[in-house]
């Protein structure tokens, strides 16, 4: 027998017309791709495996390994199957992807070797030491381009899913800034829901979005304009009640409900979900600035930069001789606070003219920096070299020297200077828990072009939410952000 269905709060006619996309065709058409491609590949690397094995065994020992490898390729689907990587929903978005993949393959080789080792049959090792690894490696290279490409559609407005956000006003704008700064997560803000059926000051539109109607029409907007996500900002009058009859109208549609908790910008090993009698509630643990994570961080920083320092080796002397080239020293100097408010004397190619600290007085006029901070475009003190240097960050290579010492980390907040520190609100301040880095969420978001408040509001979510897999994340899109040099004067 069918549970019994709320009523449901539809008053009014929608009138807004359907978003002009078919998001069900791109999106079944780009999760076949993946998978095709990943299926070619394992047929790839187990028929390179099986031709590898052909070529150098005999008899029982040809037919044990071809056995081997039916039974890899077996695990491994099973694995990409059970870790859901193939989910639509996590194609193309976030990191969950690639970690699905990479506990598909080491989850199947795991199980494989220790089949092996029990069984004691050594024709497994081939494909847990060398196919597995190399199909790991390929399938990972391959969602990366077919990510690179998702995105790429995603930038000319192009494989987007529509969205309708419900919420208040302010609520509401905020969540339509956010998607339209991360354009690669693929949402489009195309109407909007609000408390009294429309804008600030009964506008229209925010932001640009047409208004649809309020709290009692979402369903009815829904199914009348066909939107993938409705997400549900907090808004005064949208109870637990609600939200949950809003979830029961939804079933058997193609529509994903999203709920925005109101929470500060903290996620992943910081969040986690406690039932209290079927009652889910989000716990929020502290974030930890010690431990063994924090020693494996110093240790890969440290490791990192010493690898780095002998790479770039070449490059730092050329560097140092081009800048001598206009006349003063090679490298500048500058007093920085770095954790828990101590100084240390950060180095840097210099980039401007010698003294050039001395004139900022006298700039102070046409400073075009946010917050505490003081930029210029067009700053007259920056040398013919050093404008090359600043705009794809050569000026900051030294600092793997300030990194190699323990001062600073490869991630991490913008290291401040003393004056901007005695500006910091008690928010702030909190970038001052961590170590600061010669990159972070600031570098790699925009740089130069953030306003102060997008600038604190990176450097918190890092120290919030730091791991060190994000590191690794914001290390790799580092490199696009510095060789596109967009943000940096």
């Amino acid at each position: 027998m069918p549970l019994p269905r709320p009523p449901e709060h539809d008053t009014g006619p929608v009138t807004v017309p359907a978003p002009r996309r078919a998001p069900e065709q791109w999106q079944g058409r780009y999760a076949a791709a993946v998978s095709t491609t990943d299926v070619a590949l394992l047929v790839l690397c187990l028929g390179t495996g099986a031709l590898l094995g052909i070529t150098t065994l005999e008899g029982p020992g040809e037919r044990a390994h071809l056995v081997a490898g039916v039974v890899a390729a077996a695990l491994l689907v099973i694995g990409l199957a059970a870790t859901r990587a193939w989910e639509p929903r996590v194609l193309g978005n976030g990191s969950a992807e690639l970690r699905r993949v990479l506990r598909a393959v080491t989850g199947s080789a795991g199980a494989l070797g220790l089949a092996g080792l029990a069984l004691q049959v050594d024709s497994v090792r081939p494909w847990v030491f060398l196919v597995l690894p190399l199909y790991g490696v390929l399938a990972l290279s391959a969602r990366y381009c077919w990510r690179r490409w998702l995105h790429h559609q995603r930038h000319h407005d192009r494989c987007v899913l529509p969205v309708l956000v419900v919420g208040s006003d302010d609520a509401v704008a905020d969540l339509i800034h956010r998607t339209r700064r991360d354009r690669h997560f693929g949402w489009s803000v195309e109407g909007v829901c609000t408390p009294t059926g429309a804008g600030p000051g009964g506008a229209a539109h925010v932001e640009g979005v047409p208004v649809v109607g309020d709290l009692s029409s979402v369903n009815g907007a829904v199914r009348a304009s066909g939107y993938r996500v409705v997400a549900v900002a907090p808004s005064p009058g949208w109870g637990p009640r609600r939200l949950h009859e809003l979830a029961w109208q939804l079933e058997g549609t193609q529509t994903e409900l999203v709920v925005n908790p109101g929470l500060m910008e903290i996620a992943g090993p910081r969040m986690h979900i406690t039932p209290v009698d079927g009652m889910p509630l989000v716990r929020l643990t502290q974030p930890n600035f010690s431990g063994g994570h924090r020693i494996l961080k110093n240790a890969v920083d440290r490791l990192g930069a010493a690898v780095a320092i002998v790479l770039v080796a070449p490059l730092l002397l050329a560097i140092a001789l081009a800048v001598r080239s206009d006349g003063g020293p090679a490298f500048f100097l500058q007093e920085r606070v770095g954790v828990g408010g101590s100084r240390f004397r950060m180095v840097k190619f210099r980039s401007m003219r010698v003294d050039a600290d001395r004139e900022v007085a006298r700039l102070a006029a046409a400073n075009e920096g946010a917050g505490p901070l003081f930029k210029m475009r067009q700053d007259p003190r920056v040398t013919r070299v050093g404008a090359v240097l600043r705009r794809y960050s050569l000026d900051e290579l030294p600092q793997l020297f300030n990194v190699l010492t323990g001062a600073m980390s490869l991630v991490g907040p913008r290291p401040p200077l003393p004056r901007e520190v005695e500006a910091y609100g008690d928010d702030a301040r909190r970038r001052l828990l961590v170590r600061p880095g010669m990159t972070g969420l600031w570098q790699v978001s925009g740089r130069s072009e953030l306003s102060w408040e997008e600038t604190v509001r990176l450097d918190l979510r890092y120290v919030e939410n730091w791991s060190i897999t994000l590191d690794f994340m914001i290390l790799w899109k580092t490199v696009n952000a510095v060789t596109r040099g967009r943000g940096a004067y």
